[in-house]
């Protein structure tokens, strides 16, 4: 078998070392193991207390705790990938709110957030990019593709905005799954 050149040589090198860096940039990026990957997490429902009222003296009962009382509800639709569930979201007893999802089941996938949105949600193809096209609000990265979650609403925030849920795929700008935000 003849040699190759010097120049052939340099050549197939190069070939060789894009196509490793090629190899790893996809891996990074694409991150393909992580549709073989689940995380569960079971949280608690979420609890705050009233605060106290300031004309409660000494000799009265401090109030009842309140639970939280769900103000909007909605369940999961399968956008890019297959996505059950439902959401909830929560009012608790300090004024606060509280997105809740439960029973969630999704595809673990890279850069996957929770997000409150004013889009509507779409069936099919047609649901899968609508979500940053208008307002939104980060809750935060996706705990867990499994289980039943918390995402605090940030301060300030008002839920009567948004109609919807998404769980937001930040890397491919697509939804793996949205809800509607139905009131109770």
């Amino acid at each position: 078998m003849p040699a190759l050149g010097s120049g052939r040589r340099k050549m197939l090198i190069g070939l060789v070392v894009v196509g490793v860096v090629a190899v790893a940039f996809g891996t990074y990026w694409f991150q393909p193991w992580k549709l073989w990957t689940d995380r569960t997490l079971r949280e608690a429902l979420p609890s705050a207390t009233a605060a106290p009222s300031p004309t409660a003296g000494a000799g009265t009962a401090p109030p009842a705790p309140a639970g939280p009382r769900t103000v909007a509800s909605g369940s999961f639709i399968s956008h890019e990938h297959t996505t059950t569930g439902s959401v909830k979201l929560l009012r608790l007893a300090d004024g606060s709110y509280t997105l809740r999802l439960e029973g969630l089941e999704t595809s673990d996938g890279p850069a996957l957030y929770v997000w409150l949105a004013d889009a509507p949600v779409k069936e099919g193809r047609d649901g899968w990019h609508v979500f940053d096209d208008g307002e939104h609000v980060s809750l935060g990265k996706l705990k867990a593709n499994k289980g039943d979650q918390n995402y605090p609403l940030p301060a300030g925030t008002d839920p009567a905005r948004y109609t919807s849920v998404s769980i937001w795929c930040d890397r491919f700008d697509v939804s793996f799954g949205a809800a509607t935000l139905g009131t109770v």
